[in-house]
């Protein structure tokens, strides 16, 4: 690749360039590796509740497969436990399995929610991403300050208005921290 954009592979400055980027794509893709039982392990616990859990603002990057150019933003998970619940921090190590491989923001989203569904087996599961993409950021359309969203509602949050309001309205309060 260095040598089709007309650089020196050669050159001190990129002598040692390959093995760095295998490295970094072994890390920037690791989610491919991963499964989302392995990352939640015995992070799932029978408990008597029936109120929404939501994290929000769980920072991602991932890696568009269109562009192989970086996306990042937020994510915001919810869900209304069915007699099970997960532990807090097991969320967004999920977010990073599907962040973390070549990827579309859309099926990620999709896939985050499934993932909590399936594990869970929760009254509903909302899940929604924002994000900021190089790929139109810094080439095609080059808009600085534009941002997509996505959001994928299953059970409650999609057949009940009052969940999926207040869902909504939690995701758009103040930020955390």
């Amino acid at each position: 690749m260095l040598a089709e954009l007309g650089e020196n592979p050669e050159r001190e400055g990129l002598a040692r360039t390959p093995e760095r980027v295998e490295r970094a794509w072994r890390e920037l893709t690791q989610g491919m590796t991963q499964s989302v039982d392995e990352v939640v392990g015995k992070g799932v616990f029978d408990e008597d509740c029936s109120e929404m859990v939501l994290v929000k603002d769980i920072e991602f990057y991932s890696v568009c497969e269109h562009h192989l150019l970086p996306f990042y933003g937020r994510v915001h998970v919810a869900y209304i436990p069915n007699g099970r619940i997960i532990g807090l921090s097991k969320i967004p190590r999920i977010v990073d399995v599907f962040a973390r491989r070549l990827q579309v923001q859309e099926r990620m989203t999709v896939e985050i929610a499934q993932a909590i569904q399936r594990i869970l087996a929760p009254k509903g599961v909302g899940v929604v991403a924002e994000a900021r993409h190089l790929c139109m950021m810094m080439r095609g359309v080059q808009k600085q300050s534009s941002a997509a969203m996505t959001s994928c509602l299953l059970g409650a949050f999609q057949s009940d208005s009052k969940t999926r309001s207040e869902f909504l309205s939690l995701v758009r309060s103040l930020r955390s921290g």
